[in-house]
């Protein structure tokens, strides 16, 4: 069924190609003469970036489809492939062709009447059905060529220079280096907040109390208690801030469900996993839903908060949602970190919090 699916999808690509193809070929004739106009070159790039998302390609990776000097890429890339859809174009239209004759050849038969001028016999029924298979195979293989033509042209017209795209991701890798390491460094003094403004004076109150309890004071026993609880409570949030231990033996769907229950705001998860992740993948998972929590519950006054997390191809995609006042910055200290920990995976962060809400938060994490 799926392969029945696919089939069908490239077959309407490589259709409309060949549609897209007459256009662009007008477009190219009608403009020659202004090619050096900018208003040109932008509808060259549209006309380009509609064409990558027929081939489904991201138009956001194809260098020569961002604004900028480099409209005459588009253009070239327009007149490379005019060529190419028409050839698309002639090979549906064999298919066509070849769909028609065998329906009026099954029609004329098998009411009783010659096509042209021919009645059915075992070895002719061989012939048209084994030529019939042999012309239907190479007309398929000629639709998944051009399909794989357009998207090799396509790439190598419209896609970075090589070693424009090495010195980019250079540059990426050095700057993701450094956030992880101002992200660790920015973890570490939360931390150590947190153990000395919490724990710490919680600690502290705590040996008071038991020091005068010891002098004579033994009702204050039930309250020094009530304070080692609670250290421990605050103890063992710290320790889940720096690793969730959980994760390794619960697996990813426990772990979001232990954040849920520790929000003072009610959580919504859900989790749609088939298998897990990689281990670095789990756990950027779990802090981009913990540290997009804690904020929501924190700052957004939120009184609902919903956090899913699903397969999409080879990547974990996480959507956190929350019903607060918006206005949540990217650059904040929280978010940036977030931020820099999904790009060290190479993966996509997206904010969206307007102000008055809601606010959004997007995670796309590779898994390959």
């Amino acid at each position: 069924m799926r392969v029945a699916a696919d089939g069908l999808r490239l077959l309407g690509t490589v259709t409309l190609g060949a549609l897209t193809a007459l256009l662009d070929l007008a477009f190219l004739v009608l403009t020659l003469p202004f090619l050096g106009n900018p208003n040109v070159g932008v509808s060259a790039r549209r006309l380009a970036r509609l064409e990558a998302r027929r081939l489904r390609l991201d138009p956001r990776a194809l260098e020569a489809l961002r604004p900028g000097p480099r409209d005459g890429r588009a253009a070239g890339y327009l007149a490379a492939r005019v060529p190419v859809g028409v050839l698309g174009g002639l090979v549906i239209a064999l298919l066509v062709a070849g769909a028609v004759t065998v329906v009026r050849l099954v029609a004329a038969w098998s009411r009783g009447e010659p096509f042209d001028g021919m009645r059915p016999s075992a070895p002719l029924v061989a012939y048209f059905l084994v030529g019939g298979v042999v012309l239907l195979f190479l007309d398929l293989s000629g639709v998944v060529g051009v399909h794989a033509v357009e998207r090799r042209l396509a790439l190598r017209l419209l896609a970075p220079d090589p070693t424009e795209a090495l010195e980019r991701r250079i540059a990426e890798l050095a700057e993701s280096r450094a956030g992880i390491v101002t992200a660790v460094d920015s973890e570490r003094r939360r931390i150590e907040r947190d153990l000395h403004d919490g724990l710490q004076q919680r600690l502290v109150a705590l040996s008071m109390l038991v020091g005068r309890a010891r002098r004579g004071r033994p009702e204050l026993l039930e309250q020094a208690h009530q304070e080692a609880q609670q250290a421990l409570a605050e103890l063992r949030e710290v320790a889940w801030r720096v690793y969730p231990s959980g994760l390794d033996t619960l697996g990813l769907g426990e772990a979001l469900a232990g954040v849920a229950e520790r929000s003072s705001v009610p959580v919504t998860v859900e989790c749609r996993l088939t298998r897990r992740p990689p281990m670095a993948v789990e756990t950027a998972t779990y802090f981009v839903v913990s540290e997009a929590v804690t904020n929501a519950a924190k700052h957004a006054g939120a009184s609902r908060i919903t956090v899913e997390v699903a397969e999409q191809d080879t990547a974990v995609v996480v959507h956190v949602r929350d019903d607060g006042r918006g206005g949540a910055s990217p650059a904040g200290g929280g978010l940036s970190g977030l931020a820099r920990r999904v790009a060290a995976l190479d993966g996509r962060f997206e904010v969206h919090s307007p102000q008055g809400g809601p606010t959004a938060i997007t995670a796309v994490l590779p898994c390959g």
